[in-house]
């Protein structure tokens, strides 16, 4: 494990791969950290120089207590420091990931977005209740939350000005999540509907690499 200061703050991260080949970063779901791509690290370390790093309020990297979107985003622009990167995010992940294509176009060479939350208003969700759950801070779930359920109503059309090459990886009908609009906001995205729920990358492991690879040109 490796830690960098990024944006003004503490990033662990895991390394593998060559330094010689393409960067590749992969960006983990609310509530995990760097762990949660086990397996999936290895299988792009073959053809990429991979970081994986635990977000803010996640795992080993600071708490710092706010946890802004745009702030998420900024934290790996800052891990990047110039170079760019094909960006893999799960959930959580996703978001931050399209967050930093649009704030930072410069640094993300393609974007894998697996089943995020499009940046939709959305009703119906039940209040986050406090557990003894530990490995996040509790403060990241309940800002992220009014984030996510409450969008900048600018973003939808700001997404537009994704200039990277997009892949959508929809969960389909098992998922909580409905990522499809996501592609629609995105010119040229592509979409591909893999119905194994929200944690695409575990429970059809071999399907979603498959789609990530080809999308990848690997």
């Amino acid at each position: 494990m490796r830690e960098a200061t990024a944006n003004g703050i503490k990033l662990v991260y895991r390394e593998e791969g060559s330094e010689a080949d393409p960067l590749l970063v992969l960006l983990h779901g609310r509530t995990a950290d760097h762990n949660n791509w086990n397996g999936i690290t290895q299988h792009f370390a073959r053809r990429y120089h991979v970081l994986v790093p635990d977000l803010r309020g996640h795992g080993a990297s600071d708490h710092p207590g706010s946890y802004a979107l745009t702030d998420m985003a900024d934290d790996i622009a800052g891990l990047l420091a110039g170079r760019r990167a094909v960006v893999v995010g799960h959930s959580l992940g996703g978001v931050v990931a399209y967050f930093l294509a649009v704030r930072h176009p410069e640094l993300v060479e393609r974007l894998v977005l697996e089943d995020p939350v499009p940046p939709v208003p959305m009703t119906g969700r039940a209040p986050i209740e406090e557990d003894d759950s530990t490995g996040f801070d509790w403060q990241m779930m309940h800002q992220t939350e009014k984030q996510l359920i409450s969008p900048d109503p600018t973003l939808p059309g700001v997404l537009a000005g994704i200039t990277a090459p997009t892949l959508v990886v929809s969960g389909g009908p098992s998922s909580h999540i409905r990522s499809e609009p996501l592609a629609a906001l995105i010119p040229g995205a592509e979409l591909v509907t893999i119905d194994a729920g929200h944690l695409i990358h575990e429970n059809a492991r071999a399907e979603f690499l498959g789609v990530v690879d080809d999308f990848l040109k690997i």
